[in-house]
């Protein structure tokens, strides 16, 4: 023994303080390999007044695989504590007869203690730990079995290629082994650990461990130990990875999307990245519509159509701008705003669509507008979202369009329905006096006609006709002259309101109550007329 090391030691002396005992424990355990004489001293340290050189020595007795030390250490694990821990790191070193003693050591003590002796097994690196660790695999108490499989990942990068396959096939005996039933923190230990080494034989084995009935602990670590070591896989596989991704439980999806993500779309998958856009989870349906990407079929587009009303916002459009690029798209989009359920998903839709609003042909328009007008008689309120549409089309188009449809519908009297297209009309200020007269009339029609002055003052279709007899008076009488299809009683309440009033209005109640005497000089409402204008002046 040196001179140096001899000082060292007598730093171990109870006397010394415990900031020198700590440091000497330190050093000898690094300067004193293969010195036999410094055992007792750093033994007898193991029960030193301070926890800190206690602590010290124990990594000194462990470094220097000191036997005498595992009584010492023994009896430290049982005792529980932090020292502990680093009791059974230190015991893990001795060898073969240290490793015996721990295990029988397990059934004795607490669970907590256990998984200390599990995880020092682990680290230990000894063949003899190795052995035990993987052992420790099998133990009932998971926290076992997760410090037992954290301590030999971390082990495998330092093992040699001998180590590591002695290691492999330790664990694919332990899984294929039909007369054992390992439980589940079991298996998913030995398949993590088995990805860790990163051995092929491991395939086949988890190929099987990625299905039902196995539960989905273990399915997802298959999953995952396959992403690192599966390359080019074929049929089957692929069958089994696109059934993992459309199941409920994210923990066996993920793996599976994370190796689908790899392969491509081709013919004969179709069907199955097809299958995909019906997952639960949106993150599947957003992979499949990248790989559909270049695939441009009426199966593709009628998959995609219910992706529609999806209730992720962001991948809705992603399915629209996806559409909208496709032959059979346009025809996809049409029938979704047409089958629309609500205004809402009318709306949606329709605004969706306005990247391919100019690419609609007239057979399209021609759908749209009959079905908008079908709602508008229904008082539905998804014709706003259909006009909407073709307004964006051609709005020259769509205000032909309703003016055709809303004299149609006035030729076979039916006031109502004009009534509603042509204030579709007026919402456009530029409109002539034609359309204002037609929806002045349409009014006039379906008014209550009630002569008291409040119920007059506060119908819309007087109102309608004052604004056109102060821009459009001689125009005004000239129409409703032609307008046969108004009535004596609809001549009468108008010329009965308008010659009360001053002006140009009274000049035009005035003409009103003399054409209607002129049309109908015999009936009852001429002979009303007629009292009215005595009355007035006239």
């Amino acid at each position: 023994m040196d001179a140096t090391l001899k000082k060292f030691l007598k730093f171990l002396d109870p006397a010394e303080p415990t900031d020198v005992r700590q440091a000497a424990a330190l050093l000898i355990a690094e300067l004193a390999p293969g010195e036999a004489a410094v055992h007792p001293l750093l033994v007898l340290s193991l029960n030193d007044v301070d926890a800190g050189v206690r602590v010290r020595a124990i990594q000194a007795v462990g470094k220097l695989k000191i036997q005498d030390a595992l009584p010492t250490l023994l009896a430290r694990i049982e005792a529980g504590g932090e020292e502990a821990s680093e009791a059974a790191n230190a015991a893990a070193k001795l060898g073969a007869r240290a490793v015996k003693a721990l295990q029988d050591m397990m059934p004795k003590i607490a669970p907590g203690l256990r998984r200390y002796i599990a995880a020092a097994l682990g680290s230990a690196g000894t063949a003899s730990s190795d052995a035990a660790a993987v052992e420790f695999l099998l133990d009932k108490d998971p926290g076992v079995v997760a410090s037992a499989v954290r301590s030999l990942i971390s082990q495998v990068p330092t093992l040699s290629a001998a180590k590591k396959n002695s290691l492999a096939e330790q664990l694919l005996h332990l899984l294929k082994d039909a007369k054992s039933t390992l439980p589940v923190p079991s298996q998913a230990a030995a398949i993590r650990l088995l990805t860790a080494v990163g051995d092929k034989r491991a395939e086949p084995v988890l190929w099987e461990r990625c299905l039902p009935p196995h539960p989905p602990e273990i399915r997802a670590a298959a999953l995952q130990a396959l992403g690192g070591i599966a390359e080019k896989l074929n049929k089957e596989q692929l069958k089994r990875l696109f059934a993992c991704a459309v199941e409920t439980d994210f923990r066996v999806v993920a793996p599976a999307l994370m190796m689908l993500q790899h392969q491509t779309a081709n013919d004969k998958t179709m069907p199955d990245w097809l299958a995909l856009l019906k997952a639960p989870d949106v993150a599947v349906r957003r992979l499949a519509l990248e790989k559909l990407a270049d695939a441009d079929s009426p199966e593709v587009a009628e998959a995609l159509a219910p992706e529609l009303s999806h209730a992720d916002r962001s991948f809705r459009d992603a399915v629209v701008a996806r559409l909208v690029t496709m032959s059979a798209g346009q025809k996809v989009l049409l029938s979704a705003l047409l089958e629309a359920l609500n205004a809402d998903a009318a709306w949606a839709l329709a605004r969706m669509m306005t990247p391919l609003l100019k690419t609609l042909t007239k057979p399209h328009l021609d759908k749209l507008f009959a079905q908008a007008c079908k709602f508008l008689d229904a008082g539905d309120r998804r014709a706003d979202a259909f006009f909407f549409v073709l307004r964006e089309v051609d709005a020259a188009d769509l205000r032909q369009r309703l003016e055709e449809k809303a004299l149609a519908l006035r030729k076979k009297k039916d006031y109502e329905g004009a009534l509603a297209h042509l204030r579709l009309l007026a919402r456009d200020p530029a409109i002539g006096f034609d359309l204002r007269f037609e929806l002045a009339g349409c009014g006039l029609k379906l008014s209550n006609k009630e002569l008291a002055p409040d119920a007059r003052a506060s119908d819309p279709c007087l109102g309608q006709f004052a604004h056109l007899v102060l821009g459009y008076e001689a125009d005004l009488i000239k129409a409703l002259d032609k307008a046969k299809w108004l009535e004596p009683e609809d001549l009468f309440y108008l010329g009965f309101h308008f010659i009360d009033k001053d002006g140009s209005p009274r000049r035009f109640g005035t003409a009103v109550l003399q054409m209607l005497i002129k049309r109908s000089p015999k009936t009852k409402v001429a002979k009303d007329a007629k009292s009215k204008l005595k009355a007035a002046g006239v």
